[in-house]
C-alpha cells in the first residue's frame, strides 16, 4: 500500500537561513500517512469514530539533505505488512529535483477509544491493507 503527496515548504517551517527545521519532518510523515489513508477510503478519523485510536509508539527519521524555502516536497508513504498489534508506516521525502531528503518510520498502536487498552488492528483496516500490498 503506497501513496504520494506533494506539499510546498511553508515559511513558518524554516529558520532564518530558509532551512526546514528538523521537527517538521515528523509533521510531514503525518501528512503523508493521513493522506494515504484518505486516498484508500479509510481516513484515520473514521477508524477513531468506530472506537479505535492509533497512538504513535515510535518515530525514526534519517536526515540526508535539508529541505529549503521554496521547495516542493514529494512525500511517499508505504505500508508493507498487514498489522496485528501495530501499524508500521515507512516514509521517504524528496524535493522537486528528486533528491532524497529524509527517510523515516512511524509505528502506531491500536487502543480502544473508551478503555484506552491495547486492541488488535480493526478488521476493516487489516483487509484494506492486505488487499493493497504490492510486492
Amino acid at each position: 500500500m503506497k501513496a504520494e503527496l506533494e506539499l510546498a515548504v511553508r515559511y513558518y517551517e524554516t529558520d532564518q537561513m530558509g532551512i526546514v527545521h528538523h521537527s517538521n519532518y515528523i509533521r510531514y510523515f503525518e501528512c503523508g500517512r493521513s493522506d494515504m489513508m484518505k486516498k484508500y477510503g479509510l481516513p484515520i478519523e473514521v477508524i477513531e469514530q468506530e472506537g479505535v485510536m492509533l497512538p504513535v509508539v515510535s518515530v525514526e527519521a534519517r536526515y540526508r539533505t535539508p529541505a529549503k524555502m521554496g521547495d516542493t516536497l514529494r512525500i511517499v508513504s508505504a505500508i508493507s505488512k498487514v498489522p496485528m498489534a501495530k501499524l508500521v508506516v515507512d516514509t521517504e521525502i524528496y524535493n522537486q529535483n528528486g533528491e532524497l531528503l529524509c527517510t523515516g518510520k512511524v509505528v502506531l498502536g491500536f487502543i480502544d477509544a473508551v478503555t484506552r487498552h491495547p486492541v488488535r488492528c480493526p478488521q476493516k483496516l487489516a483487509e484494506l491493507i492486505g488487499s493493497n500490498i504490492t510486492e
